[in-house]
């Protein structure tokens, strides 16, 4: 077995393809199909199996991720002691559950990177999807909330995959919808003044249980829901049909854009959400995951003061 082997297989267990890996490696996939065909036969196992997604890591396959992983990155430390680190190409993904303030983390992260080398990313996806991330090493940071709710659940999933939860805020529920939505004047609503309007929610997958769902109050009777899978259709479809979503109530106007507000929500089982970061228990943060979160708290610590405790009457709007 050797370094190339490893780096051919963490190649392709990455881009989930043969064709894609040997464009990355610059050689050809039959030379690269050989490398790990040899390599197989070294190990008397099958790493990858076929699918009709592709390619994708056989049990085999997943155990000896982590391994060679951990293996490869200690080699590249080493190489880099005796290299030019202006040459050095940094790398560093992170995925998260839909929040604007992950992405300008991410943003800032990037803007001070400045000119070097490297090869970033970040990902907005299910909330299952964010575990499954951080627990092949695909990304090393992953963004999402735990609640009354839906703790022993999550936590479960997490400790099943040697993942630790982070908390870096405690957030109360409030509504998210456009300057123009009729409830838009209000300094608080009821799920009783949200009844007419459509619920907007992220798409989970259609095997996904409710405890997986990134907004509070999932077992909430609505009447009318639109389940949707990004940002934008979101907020298109609130400009559009007045519709809303239940957040966290930190929202950035530069990514999001103007015409749009969090409105406080008030209900008698006031739910809370604790949004954190996860990561794998095994392995010590790089020095830029180590950064990312600094961005993190710094982006969030403006929200770090509790909402004032008020009744708000269906009446009372803001002046």
């Amino acid at each position: 077995m050797t370094l190339n082997q490893i780096h051919h297989f963490l190649t392709i267990a990455r881009f989930g393809s043969y064709s894609r890996a040997a464009q990355e490696l610059y050689i050809t996939q039959p030379a690269l199909t050989k490398s790990i065909r040899e390599l197989e036969n070294e190990l008397n196992v099958q790493l990858f199996l076929r699918s009709g997604r592709g390619i994708v890591l056989s049990a085999e396959g997943e155990k000896f991720l982590y391994e060679a992983k951990e293996l490869y990155r200690q080699y590249e430390a080493l190489m880099l002691e005796y290299t030019d680190a202006s040459r050095r190409k940094q790398s560093f993904s992170v995925v998260t559950q839909h929040y604007s303030f992950a992405i300008q983390a991410f943003v800032s992260l990037v803007e001070q990177t400045g000119t070097g080398c490297y090869d970033f990313a970040i990902k907005e996806c299910r909330t299952r999807e964010v575990i499954d991330e951080v627990s092949s090493m695909r990304s090393e940071i992953g963004i999402l909330y735990i609640s009354n709710f839906n703790k022993n659940v999550i936590r479960k999933i997490l400790s099943e995959n040697n993942l630790a939860f982070n908390p870096l805020i405690e957030c109360e529920a409030y509504v998210y919808i456009t300057d123009h939505h009729p409830l838009a004047s209000f300094s608080g609503v009821t799920f009783d003044m949200l009844e007419p309007y459509i619920c907007l929610t992220f798409e989970q997958g259609e095997d996904a249980s409710f405890y997986l769902t990134e907004e509070l109050y999932p077992r909430q009777k609505v009447s009318r829901k639109i389940t949707v899978n990004d940002r934008a259709t979101m907020l298109n479809l609130m400009n559009g049909l007045d519709g809303y979503t239940i957040c966290s109530g930190i929202i950035y106007e530069e990514l999001n854009g103007e015409g749009y507000r969090a409105v406080p929500i008030h209900d008698e089982n006031q739910e809370k959400m604790q949004i954190g970061y996860i990561h794998r228990k095994s392995l010590a943060l790089s020095e830029l995951a180590e950064m990312y979160i600094s961005k993190l708290k710094a982006i969030l610590q403006p929200y770090q003061q509790k909402r004032p405790d008020s009744k708000i009457l269906q009446n009372q709007k803001n002046p």
